[in-house]
């Protein structure tokens, strides 16, 4: 028998929350590949912590403005479907019920049943609404997302992932900013993939490996970069 912890599902279409995972990662791979950019062309240790900090509050108020614009739009894009549908209920309700009627028998109710079912539910003009949503367009009225948690959420984690990088170079500088900035990373990617495969049930190692992989390429080319560009 499965536990009853296990039955229960978590909501994985919030905004805030997809925003406030995409946003540490994000932030993290961002900073890390920044500084050490700048790094790798061996200017002074002011020239790369102002790198850094204007790294973390330039992305953060990108990708927060980003999210809240992408997901206006979508809101704004599913209200005015909703507004369509629900007219459409209004002026033509037995079009709308006969092709919920279809819509059931689509999914193998009987026919009587389904036309009993499609009546029931067109007697709610709010269950109707919300039914036609969902079968039609995948939407739930009541579960649109809030843009400003979206931002809100996406700007802390931006920060908090892109702090991790940078903090080395707050107290230190040279070799020992960079390995500390580099290992605390490594970590932090570790953690992150981890937690992901955790959360979706992939895999934790596979996860924090894919990470921390994507983390150490970003970082290596950017440093490349600023090795070569330094040096020339």
């Amino acid at each position: 028998m499965v536990p009853s912890e296990e039955m229960h599902h978590r909501n994985v279409a919030s905004g805030g929350a997809r925003a406030a995972v995409f946003g540490v990662s994000d932030g993290l791979v961002t900073n890390v590949a920044l500084i050490l950019g700048f790094a790798g062309a061996h200017p002074s240790a002011s020239v790369v912590r102002l790198a850094g900090v204007a790294g973390l509050v330039a992305g953060a108020f990108s990708m927060a403005a980003g999210e809240y614009l992408s997901m206006t739009a979508q809101r704004e894009l599913f209200e005015r479907e909703l507004a369509i549908e629900r007219q459409a209920l209004k002026d033509s309700p037995e079009v709308e019920t006969e092709e919920l009627i279809e819509t059931f028998q689509r999914r193998g109710i009987a026919p009587e049943l389904a036309r009993r079912l499609a009546r029931d539910v067109m007697s709610d003009p709010e269950l109707a609404l919300e039914t036609h949503a969902r079968e039609e367009f995948g939407v739930v009225p009541g579960s649109l997302g809030s843009p400003w948690a979206a931002a809100s959420s996406s700007f802390v984690a931006f920060v908090v992932g892109a702090f991790i990088p940078l903090a080395p170079w707050l107290v230190g500088s040279g070799t020992a900013a960079v390995a500390w900035s580099i290992g605390l990373s490594a970590i932090a990617a570790l953690v992150v993939g981890a937690t992901l495969g955790a959360a979706t049930g992939r895999g934790r190692t596979r996860s924090a490996l894919r990470q921390l992989a994507i983390a150490a390429v970003a970082a290596g080319v950017t440093y490349g970069v600023g090795r070569a560009v330094g040096a020339g």
